[in-house]
């Protein structure tokens, strides 16, 4: 059987998404350009869901990775939930079309105008983070009357070696309760009148590639719903949160059916099969799903370094800059030339401002360039710094491409502002 095509491939030595030239989407749309195949994000989503088939189970995509409409709505129509850390994220699954009964409410700062609006739509799950947030939805639950479902995100102290930035299961990090704190949580929760308890949750942190750190966590969390259940709180479901890696350059993650096939062979072995998981994938439904691209304005010989200048910059993809992430750089079309050692930078007045290091590229002026693993954590982190518009983004599906979001004005970019009187 042939392996199915990448959605990123060369044809004629022109780099395409699915069957549509990168070159024709900057001709028509302009560079820095965001582009994503629909394609991918769909056979990402079908890997967890056939993990998981035969399970009472729900993915919930973590759309902070990505929270543009047109992918909430293709994940949508798979079928998928969604994982939220805010009320705009909710506003969006709304708009995109999406069930709110299929959110789960995450993150350390929810409004009590946030967790009302979340009532209002009735959503899944709030994932409580601390007592003061167990009062909040308590009172905001009280004032709508309404019961509210809370489950508690533990943090279980587990680490998964991964960067500190986006490690979330130490005792150090902000995100969830303290292992120990977790049971008298769990037996105030369950004495409140307006609200039900009903599953647990843990998120250890991003770019995970290993399945041990999962395993150590999923463990401490069974241990807890042992002894809530001795205690006679029941629970519905287990929510293993997400955060498997994508490949960027060498990493060899393993694929979400070794990940969910390790952690339902614990939970049977526990005596918990029965339950229903849920899992919070982001960056490996759309990671490798997007690519950047980006034109080269300027080839610059410096002293010690040569320069690629292109018209995207750290406030279009700021995963370099935050977090010293590698980027795979590709040019569109291949040139038949010598390559030089390049570093990829953009305009914008910070020396952080770069995008790739030491790169062996031939390129010139007027090139086309192709970061690809892009479509996680790329335009959802974007920022008008040096009052530059935000990039379009494109979705191709097979031949034919959309226009998902258009190209912000500079004019945008000020519409709410007012000098003074």
């Amino acid at each position: 059987m042939t392996p199915p095509r990448p959605a990123f491939h060369r044809r004629d030595g022109a780099l395409c998404c699915e069957d549509v030239p990168l070159g024709q989407i900057a001709a028509r749309f302009g560079t820095p350009t965001y582009v994503y195949s629909r394609a991918s994000i769909e056979a990402a989503f079908a890997a967890y869901a056939a993990a998981l088939q035969g399970r009472p189970a729900l993915v919930c995509y973590a759309m902070k990775a990505n929270s543009n409409l047109a992918v909430l709505d293709v994940l949508a129509r798979a079928g998928s939930g969604f994982d939220i850390v805010s009320g705009g994220e909710l506003a969006r699954v709304i708009a995109a079309g999406a069930d709110p009964r299929k959110v789960v409410f995450s993150g350390v700062g929810k409004t009590e105008a946030e967790i009302a609006r979340a009532l209002a739509a009735d959503i899944l799950c709030f994932n409580l983070e601390s007592v003061a947030e167990l009062e909040m939805v308590e009172r905001a639950a009280a004032a709508a009357g309404r019961r509210a479902r809370v489950s508690v995100r533990v943090n279980p102290d587990v680490d998964p070696k991964t960067h500190p930035y986006i490690s979330t299961g130490l005792r150090a990090n902000k995100f969830g309760v303290a292992y120990e704190d977790t049971l008298p949580l769990y037996r105030r929760a369950a004495a409140l009148p307006h609200v039900e308890v009903v599953g647990i949750d843990c998120h250890i942190g991003s770019r995970i590639g290993d399945v041990a750190p999962y395993l150590e966590a999923a463990d401490r969390l069974l241990d807890l719903v042992d002894a809530l259940e001795r205690e006679g709180i029941g629970l519905s479901h287990i929510d293993f949160g997400g955060g498997l890696d994508i490949r960027y350059r060498d990493e060899t993650p393993p694929p979400p059916a070794e990940l969910i096939g390790a952690l339902l062979a614990r939970l049977d072995a526990r005596g918990h099969g029965g339950k229903t998981v849920l899992f919070e994938p982001g960056r490996s439904i759309v990671g490798p799903a997007g690519v950047l691209l980006t034109r080269v304005n300027i080839v610059k010989e410096g002293a010690e370094k040569n320069f690629l200048i292109v018209d995207a910059a750290m406030n279009d993809l700021i995963r370099p800059a935050l977090y010293d992430a590698w980027m795979d750089v590709q040019p569109v079309a291949l040139r038949d030339a010598p390559a030089r050692v390049y570093d990829v930078v953009g305009p914008v007045c910070e020396s952080g401002d770069w995008l790739a290091r030491e790169r062996r590229l031939a390129a010139q002026a007027g090139d086309l360039l192709a970061i690809l693993g892009a479509g996680a954590y790329g335009m959802s982190m974007a920022s008008n710094y040096n009052s530059r518009p935000r990039a379009a983004e494109v979705m191709v599906d097979g031949d034919r491409v959309y226009e998902v979001r258009r190209r912000e004005t500079i004019e945008a970019l000020y519409a709410l502002e007012s000098t003074l009187p």
